[in-house]
């Protein structure tokens, strides 16, 4: 096993996207059911492959002189779908430390052990950050049972990353396939990063329905910040692009949602989008090394 440290030069690579998924493990086991997989692709339209493994992830990547934070989602509890092996993510992101940061996941639900298993993640694998799917994991983040884990993360000084606004898994399907957007409401956020303020928090894409209370967290809580993935920027809401322009411009991500959202597809939209020149490199980069703690 080689613990994660960063090997990456951050001066020469064009964007760091903050926001990719490892669909597949070694084993052959993805990261969803197949009910979820396909309504996921069709909600997306995205014809490319959806199901790219951690060496996959790191050659995409690297051909594009790009780095990226990799993860998947443990929401077994909920969903009864065993998550990927999340050690088998850290271990590969080492291989390609050049490339990429692993981010861990938790099942909220798991109490005790899902603490002891952020400390572990941490420690003998180096983990860079935590990613939470509320709506997929089931639970209201802002619920007191699950502020251990914010705990054990704040100490391990890494951020939190959690989904944020409606999700494409689960879209038009029965019931949503038991999914429930409101888990997912960014002001359930403001309360863990009111109470843990030296957490970092990020609120992973445009917050719709909620994009005002998004821009009103991140402008009012230091420790707050948005990643732009899961929607095409030409689809970004207007207030949302005025505030990365301006009050939010030290607080927005570049992040694709990678393989739903290809990441070439995303760059193309995004020079496209109504962005100042000197906000562009600061979204695409800066921010994120900021978010990371690797640059005060």
């Amino acid at each position: 096993m080689s613990r994660y440290e960063y090997g990456i030069d951050f001066t020469t690579i064009e964007a760091l996207d903050f926001h990719t998924h490892v669909q597949l493990d070694g084993c052959g086991h993805h990261a969803m059911d197949e009910v979820l997989l396909a309504a996921t692709a069709k909600y997306f339209k995205s014809p490319e492959d959806q199901n790219p493994t951690v060496d996959d992830v790191a050659a995409h990547y690297r051909a594009r002189n790009m780095a990226a934070v990799v993860f998947t989602v443990d929401a077994g509890a909920a969903t009864g779908h065993a998550a990927n092996s999340v050690e088998e993510i850290a271990e590969g992101a080492a291989r390609h430390n050049d490339v990429l940061i692993p981010f861990g996941s938790v099942d909220p639900w798991q109490g005790k052990a899902a603490v002891r298993r952020v400390h572990r993640l941490v420690d003998e694998f180096g983990v860079k950050g935590f990613k939470f799917h509320p709506s997929m994991q089931g639970f209201e983040p802002n619920d007191r049972q699950f502020y251990p884990l914010y705990e054990a993360i704040t100490e391990a000084g890494v951020p939190a990353l959690f989904h944020t606004g409606q999700t494409g898994i689960g879209a038009g399907l029965p019931g949503g396939h038991g999914i429930k957007l409101r888990y997912s409401d960014p002001m359930l956020l403001d309360d863990v990063a009111a109470d843990f303020p030296d957490l970092t928090v990020i609120m992973a894409h445009p917050s719709v329905p909620w994009v005002d209370s998004q821009i009103s967290i991140a402008t009012h809580k230091a420790n707050v910040f948005i990643d732009l993935s899961g929607w095409s920027p030409k689809y970004f809401p207007p207030q949302l692009v005025k505030a990365a322009n301006s009050k939010l411009r030290g607080k927005v991500l570049f992040g694709s949602d990678f393989p739903v959202i290809q990441v070439d597809r995303w760059m193309k939209d995004f020079e496209n989008l109504d962005i100042k020149p000197e906000v562009r490199p600061l979204i695409l980069k800066d921010n994120a090394l900021t978010a990371l703690g690797i640059k005060a």
